[in-house]
């Protein structure tokens, strides 16, 4: 089995994502990986959280390795899930992934037809931690 890569969250998403992760069904593969994922993630205060690091709220800039073809998504909680484009919840496979991730490091994404396709995080455009948007 691979290392998993290092991550990073903060004390405040922990909190939410814990209070979001007890409405759901315990037995929903994504809702046990998010929860593994947080269990082995080094908590630290907002403030301290690098700009690099994908947080809930961050808006992220990829590339997928093979195309070279770049995109954004923003990470979401379910009830933000409004079908508006570039949002993907925390409870998808990728939303989950994501978090904690640093720019340069990558993850690998299921495409249609199967199969997974390499993509890497070339930038943190928007990190709420940051932008001192700590309200939501």
């Amino acid at each position: 089995m691979p290392e998993l890569p290092r991550i990073i969250v903060s004390k405040l998403d922990l909190q939410r994502l814990e209070n979001v992760l007890e409405d759901q069904d315990q037995s929903h593969p994504v809702v046990e990986l998010l929860w593994e994922e947080l269990n082995r993630a080094e908590v630290v205060d907002p403030e301290k959280v690098p700009p690099t690091v994908v947080t809930m709220h961050s808006r992220v800039r990829f590339v997928a390795e093979g195309s070279g073809k770049e995109f954004e998504l923003t990470l979401c909680y379910p009830r933000e899930i409004d079908g508006a484009p570039g949002k993907v919840s925390i409870l998808a496979p990728v939303g989950s992934a994501l978090l904690g991730l640093s720019v340069g490091q990558t993850i690998d994404w299921p495409v249609p037809g199967g199969g997974t396709e390499r993509y890497r995080i070339v930038d943190v455009v928007y990190q709420p931690e940051r932008a001192g948007d700590l309200h939501r």
